[in-house]
């Protein structure tokens, strides 16, 4: 029959075999799905490209987040028979001098610093190692003022409370990072303690600022930065010492580091002035002081130069008041 006839057939020999055509299917199946997912990849990464990370999530930040404590030690002891003069006394440095010497806390600071507000910044420094007669270790106040600064870039700023005056540079240095422990008399003289009670004014441009900065956090032991011009008011009676005259004194102190190839040279200078008043009482030696005065007020002032040439690797310091 035909049906017979056609199962007997047998197969062309051009038609490929049942296994080979299910190959190839196989094949072309593969290479569309590749397409397919090459193309949703690229429309993956179009989409991260038009949709916007989420914003991250805001803390909020608080006053007391911009608050610091730091502080410093400086401790001392004299070799007995160092100093042979007993009655060789320093009553403005090393107490410790005279006598049979011995250990002394020379320095002992905490320090509360920061920025309350974007234009406003405190500091405030005690010191617990103060002499009072024959007690040791009292506390009493070395810095307490705010800085308000008067445009956004804080080159212009009112320094308000009880700080350093400005005067000289070695009188400018902090004790932590100033090579010798104690300042010249010479300049130190003039203000004891080196602060008192007053308003300043201080500016200094933007890329000065950072010198001032640079010359500190290097170990170059700068000044700080109490600006190229400071000028301001004062007691006059030295720091924590109540005004006993109606007259406060008047400070001006300009100075400029300038770069020499890899060193700085600052040049400054200014001066002060005004009226003080001297307190009589007995000496250390229990003399009473006697006074030519009837109100024991006389006029107090001074000028000075400083010369600076920062150590690298070799420097100097000259003041002249």
């Amino acid at each position: 029959s035909i049906s017979l006839l056609a199962l007997a057939t047998p197969a062309r020999s051009d038609e490929p075999p049942p296994d080979e055509d299910l190959r190839a299917q196989l094949r072309l199946t593969m290479a569309q799905l590749a397409r397919h997912e090459a193309e949703l990849q690229g429309l993956k990464a179009q989409l991260a490209a038009r949709v916007e990370p989420p914003p991250a999530p805001r803390t909020e930040e608080h006053w007391y987040d911009r608050i610091h404590i730091r502080g410093y030690t400086q401790v001392r002891y004299n070799l007995p028979g160092a100093v042979r003069n007993e009655k060789l006394i320093n009553e403005q440095a090393d107490r410790s001098l005279g006598g049979n010497g011995g250990f002394l806390i020379r320095r002992a600071r905490l320090i509360v610093f920061g920025d309350i507000h974007p234009r406003v910044s405190i500091y405030l420094q005690p010191d617990f190692a103060s002499v009072i007669g024959e007690q040791l270790g009292v506390g009493i106040l070395r810095d307490w003022y705010a800085d308000v600064f008067l445009d956004r870039k804080k080159e212009f700023r009112l320094r308000i409370g009880q700080s350093k005056v400005p005067f000289g540079f070695e009188n400018m240095q902090s004790s932590q990072n100033r090579l010798p422990l104690d300042r010249n008399d010479a300049l130190n003289s003039a203000v004891k303690d080196e602060r008192d009670l007053g308003i300043f004014f201080y500016w200094a441009p933007d890329h000065i600022r950072k010198r001032f900065k640079y010359l500190v956090d290097s170990g170059l032991k700068g000044s700080g930065d109490f600006g190229v011009v400071g000028v301001g008011i004062y007691n006059g009676q030295t720091a924590n010492k109540i005004e006993l005259n109606k007259y406060p004194h008047a400070v001006l102190r300009v100075t400029w580091p300038f770069e020499i190839g890899n060193q700085i040279l600052e040049i400054g200078g200014g001066g002060y002035y005004g009226v003080a008043t001297v307190k009589t009482e007995a000496a250390p030696d229990g003399i009473p002081f006697t006074s030519t005065r009837k109100n024991n007020t006389f006029q107090d002032g001074r000028g000075h130069v400083t010369v600076v040439l920062y150590p690298k690797p070799f420097g100097f310091v000259f003041e002249y008041n």
